[in-house]
C-alpha cells in the first residue's frame, strides 16, 4: 500500500469512525471500527497504531476546515480589521451550522472534546498562533499600541471567546451574531491600548 493508498484509507475510516459515533452516542474503538469497516483489526491498527490515534485523526477532520479560514485569513490581503473579522466570523458561521444541525451530537463533540483535552489543546494553541500573527499584522500598522502581543492575544480571547468557544455556542447562540461581532472587532481596534483609563486603578466603590 502506498502512502497515498494509507492516507486515503485513515481518512475513510475517520469518516466513517465520525457516522459510528454519531449512531452510537459515544467514542467508538479500533475493534468496532474494523468491524463495520469489515478489515482485520490489524489493518486498523497499522493505520491507528495507538488508541488515541484514532481519536486524534476525528479532531483533526474536526478542525480542518477551521485551520483552512485561519491559514487564509492570515495569508489574505485584505485590510486588517477585515481579516480578524474573517479570521472568527467565518469558524463561527460553521460551527453555529453545525450546532444547529445536531445539537445532541455537537453537545457530544464536546463533551468528548473536554474528557480529552490534551489532545484538543494543540488546535487551541494553533488558533491562538494565528491570532498572534494578525495582531504583530495590526501592531505594524498602528494598533493595539503598548501592548505585548501576548496581552493582546488574551483580550482579544476574552472579548471573543463566546464566537470561538463550543460550549459556550451550546448556551447563547441565540444571542451570537455577525452583526454584534464585527461590532466587537471595532470597537477592539478603535481603543485597545496599554493607555490608562477611568476603571483602572479603582478599588472600590464610593457612596455618592
Amino acid at each position: 500500500m502506498t502512502a497515498a493508498d494509507t492516507k486515503a484509507l485513515r481518512e475513510e475510516l475517520t469518516v466513517l469512525a465520525m457516522k459510528l459515533v454519531e449512531r452510537d452516542g459515544k467514542e467508538i474503538d479500533r475493534t468496532l471500527l474494523a468491524s463495520e469497516a469489515g478489515l482485520s483489526r490489524a489493518r486498523v491498527e497499522a493505520i491507528f497504531p495507538e488508541a488515541d490515534d484514532l481519536f486524534d485523526a476525528i479532531v483533526e477532520l474536526w478542525y480542518a476546515d477551521d485551520v483552512q479560514i485561519m491559514e487564509q485569513a492570515v495569508a489574505s490581503n485584505l485590510p486588517i480589521q477585515r481579516k480578524f473579522y474573517e479570521f472568527f466570523a467565518q469558524r463561527f458561521v460553521k460551527e453555529r451550522a453545525r450546532y444547529l444541525k445536531d445539537p445532541a451530537l455537537f453537545a457530544l463533540y464536546c463533551e468528548l472534546g473536554t474528557e480529552r483535552f490534551e489532545q484538543v489543546r494543540g488546535y487551541i494553541d494553533l488558533a491562538d498562533h494565528y491570532l498572534s500573527e494578525l495582531i504583530a499584522q495590526a501592531q505594524d500598522e498602528g494598533y493595539f499600541g503598548g501592548l505585548e502581543i501576548g496581552q493582546t492575544l488574551s483580550l482579544i480571547n476574552q472579548m471573543l471567546s463566546c464566537y470561538t468557544s463550543p460550549q459556550m455556542m451550546m448556551i447563547i447562540e441565540p444571542r451570537l451574531a455577525e452583526e454584534k461581532l464585527a461590532a466587537i472587532i471595532d470597537t477592539a481596534f478603535a481603543g485597545l491600548s496599554s493607555e490608562v483609563g477611568t476603571c483602572q486603578g479603582v478599588s472600590g466603590i464610593s457612596a455618592a
